[in-house]
């Protein structure tokens, strides 16, 4: 009797082991299996993001190369203008008329209701273009502007066109 037990003990402890055996590497192929489609998701929404980040990005100073050589007199003995140094200064100047009691002069339009318009976000296309949100609160637009960069580095802006949204 006591062998017939021990028999079975170890008939018991052979088995458990197995089905432990199997669930542990199972468990791990399953793991495995859900870390490689995870990183795949990943990856592939990573690619996805980074292409629309570059498509959005195309009517851009920093990916133009034509406009970035634009700033680039050297060949003439001109001054070499950085467009790194040349964008957030020109972004600051056009905010910096914001200051006006009448609204920035370059959103193109004038105060309603005894509201200023102010430019709100800035985006540098090109060489010579800018677009801009602004708004007064109430009401929204868009315009687009030229913009100037003199041989004395002095900046100068103009208005292309000027699009106030309907309430």
């Amino acid at each position: 009797m006591k062998k017939s037990l021990m028999l079975y003990l170890f008939i018991l402890a052979i088995l458990m082991n197995v089905f432990t055996y199997m669930f542990y590497s199972r468990e791990v192929k399953f793991g495995q299996e859900r870390y490689d489609k995870t990183t795949k998701k990943l990856r592939d929404s990573i690619n996805m993001v980074t292409t629309k980040l570059t498509e959005a990005n195309y009517f851009s100073l920093e990916n133009n190369e034509n406009a970035q050589n634009y700033f680039d007199n050297s060949a003439s003995g001109g001054k070499v203008i950085l467009y790194e140094k040349l964008i957030p200064v020109v972004t600051e100047k056009l905010l910096d008329y914001n200051s006006n009691p009448n609204g920035n002069p370059y959103t193109g339009q004038d105060k309603i209701e005894g509201k200023k318009f102010i430019i709100n976000k800035v985006k540098i296309l090109n060489h010579r273009w800018i677009i801009a949100d602004y708004s007064n609160g109430e009401y929204w637009g868009e315009v687009l502007l030229k913009y100037f960069v003199a041989d004395d580095e002095s900046i100068s802006f103009e208005v292309n066109q000027s699009l106030l949204y309907q309430k």
